[in-house]
């Protein structure tokens, strides 16, 4: 039996790393949760006066620290003094140095944001004029590189341990109490007690770098721990570890003295384990919920304990539904799992369900806002794949309930008394294995006899395995139920996998609001540059169909007069945040005098910044501005607007 049972261990094994893998790396750095709604100066914006600081506006509150918020001149030179500090609500700000000279200069910044996820991006503004800067900035978000993947990992782990370790206990002691002497579900809950153990240990150490310098020589920096400490989610960690020697309490009783009791005394034990074991298991969802997502946004006093509900209810499922499998494969002939334990996960199960689906939709609506935020957003695309998972795990669980309701309700003792002739063979080919061994303990070591008896043992060994799995199989109903388990199991690794992205990727609705934002602050200072001086500003969004082929182009084209004309062209990811692409190419057409089409091709100022001076625009009319972005090597659209120039 067991080397039937090694290709399915080795099958799910393979299932969750390439899952994971394909996943967590695909999924490229965390994304922020806090978006940049607006900036003083803005973005792109050219001033005539040196600013005295530079402030920055947030779609929530931040945590910053003293290189939080930096201004680089030109020659990438630090201009920003002091640290920075809160102005007001959501915005912070940084002073300058008097006195700078002209030039483009470079705002980066990297949060913290209030629900426990780095932040970090850069714009460009200019004094005067625009110039060249030496200052390049990297694309790549904060928590990427090698330490956001183990971060990734370290997240997955610990979500895993803690559904296999509470789900597990829950099985035990609401579904099957005699399950509480069965070694192998023993050593599953402890393996989920130590996954999400060595998982909080390994996120603490890693949450420094993580959220900073994102490098793996800074995991062990005991300064960075420290300031970790003083963090929400460095106390959610911390909550969550002593919450954790709790647990090893409450496993310790479960599968010790829990199992010595009997009548009445064991009816007590069960309540106080029961009413202990949901205390402990939901002061370890909380370490979640009061840390991340439901801890701000919207209605986060109700999505608080929603969420604690929604994990609680998750790990009742699936951590159940993975000690379910352990045991109909794994436990001894002589302690089978009976059909009332079955059917009693089963109900269980169902309940956990409607509760799962009813808080998802609850947290749905609440992340993402509208329906568009299904399409349009990153969070919302893998919403819709987590629901295609979940709605086909509920069809396999139904198949399972159906196995269940037609399992044999045959107890140990009827199955001994049913299968007495193969029990007698069992009987006594063991006696048969224990001649061997005896023979081979008494032969001396080495000599043939021994060696002959020793090989004679193994044999026999594997006989009785094969007699016994048969003897296990010989239920049909059994065996179909444990095959549709087996494929539950399978699915409910890769939603563990998807969950565990959703959890680091922008909600839909904050994307949506930060996109929102930029459009009318970009649509306010065009405004304002319209009255003042007749420049012009053109928003198109563009998608190439590519991989990161999704954006917004923006030309700003100042005076909008007839001659010599500066022009500005930025392209930004649907949430705001500039990104570089190999190619911007821009023409002026106008088809009423069959002009043009007239090329421009401008120089890569910074990221996302694209500058051309001496524009010439040789007659006023009703311009067609054709702008042609190329993302990859085979990836480019051209998109276009009408706007009255002179």
């Amino acid at each position: 039996m067991t080397q039937t049972i090694a290709p399915r261990v080795r099958m799910l094994v393979l299932l969750f790393l390439a899952v994971t893998g394909a996943l967590l790396a695909g999924a490229g750095p965390a994304s922020a949760h806090a978006a940049l709604t607006g900036s003083d100066p803005a973005q792109g914006v050219v001033v005539d006066k040196a600013p005295t600081q530079v402030s920055l506006t947030f779609s929530e509150t931040v945590s910053m620290n003293d290189d939080s918020l930096r201004v680089l001149d030109p020659k990438g030179t630090r201009v920003d003094t002091g640290k920075p500090s809160e102005v007001s609500g959501t915005t912070y700000a940084v002073q300058l140095h008097s006195g700078l000279p002209d030039g483009t200069y470079t705002v980066t910044y990297q949060v913290v944001s209030a629900d426990s996820h780095p932040v970090a991006g850069a714009y460009t503004f200019s004094i005067g004029s625009p110039s060249k800067t030496s200052v390049s900035v990297s694309d790549q978000e904060a928590g990427g590189g090698v330490v956001g993947w183990l971060y990734g990992f370290g997240r997955y782990a610990s979500y895993a341990g803690f559904i296999v370790m509470a789900g597990g206990a829950a099985f035990v002691l609401a579904c099957w109490q005699r399950g509480t002497g069965v070694q192998v579900l023993q050593r599953l809950v402890v393996t989920g007690w130590v996954a999400m153990t060595a998982a909080t240990l390994f996120l603490l150490l890693l949450r420094g770098s993580y959220t900073s310098s994102g490098k793996v020589g800074d995991v062990f920096d005991l300064d960075l721990l420290g300031e970790v400490l003083q963090t929400k989610t460095g106390a959610a960690l911390v909550s969550r570890l002593l919450l954790l020697s709790a647990a090893a309490l409450f496993i310790a009783v479960l599968f010790g003295a829990y199992d010595k009791r009997e009548g009445e005394e064991k009816r007590d034990l069960t309540f106080g384990l029961a009413i202990g074991g949901t205390v402990v298991a939901a002061g370890l969802a909380a370490s979640w919920a009061m840390a991340e997502h439901a801890s701000t946004g919207v209605q986060p006093g109700i999505a608080m304990p929603v969420d604690v509900l929604h994990l609680l209810a998750v790990a009742t499922w699936l951590g159940g539904l993975t000690a379910l499998l352990v045991a109909l494969y794994r436990a001894p002939a002589d302690r089978p799992v009976d059909a009332p334990a079955a059917r009693r996960f089963s109900r269980l199960a169902f309940g956990s369900v409607l509760v799962v689906v009813a808080t998802g939709t609850y947290q749905s609506w609440r992340q993402l806002g509208s329906w568009s935020a299904f399409t349009d957003t990153r969070y919302g695309r893998l919403l819709l794949l987590k629901i295609g998972l979940v709605a086909l795990l509920v069809g396999i669980a139904w198949i399972s309930r159906r196995w269940t309701a037609q399992l044999a309700d045959t107890t140990t003792e009827e199955a001994v008394r049913k299968s007495a002739p193969e029990k007698e063979r069992v009987t006594a080919s063991a006696g048969t294995t224990d001649t061997a061994k005896q023979t081979a303990g008494d032969a001396e070591p080495g000599s043939t006899s021994a060696k002959r008896a020793a090989q004679l043992a193994r044999q026999q060994a594997a006989v009785d395995a094969t007699r016994q799995k048969r003897l296990r199989d010989s239920d049909t109903h059994r065996f179909g139920l444990r095959r549709s388990v087996l494929a539950e199991a399978g699915v409910a690794v890769v939603v563990l996998a998807v969950t565990t992205v959703l959890t680091s990727t922008e909600p839909g609705r904050t994307e949506q609001d930060a996109a929102a934002a930029n459009r009318a602050s970009s649509s306010s200072s065009s405004s304002a540059g319209d009255s003042a001086s007749g420049a012009l500003t053109l928003d198109m969004s563009f998608d190439t169909g590519g991989t990161d082929g999704k954006g917004v182009v923006s030309v700003d084209l100042d005076p909008a007069r007839t001659g010599a004309n500066e022009m500005h062209v930025y392209v930004t990811r649907p949430n705001g945040r500039a990104f570089d692409v190999p190619e911007v190419k821009v023409a002026f057409t106008l088809g009423a005098k069959d002009i043009g089409p007239l090329p421009v091709v401008p120089d890569h100022i910074t990221t996302g910044h694209w500058s051309a001076n001496g524009v010439q625009i040789p007659m006023a009319g009703e311009w067609e501005i054709s702008v042609t972005v190329r993302t990859s090597d085979i990836d480019q659209v051209t998109v276009s607007k009408n706007a009255q120039i002179g």
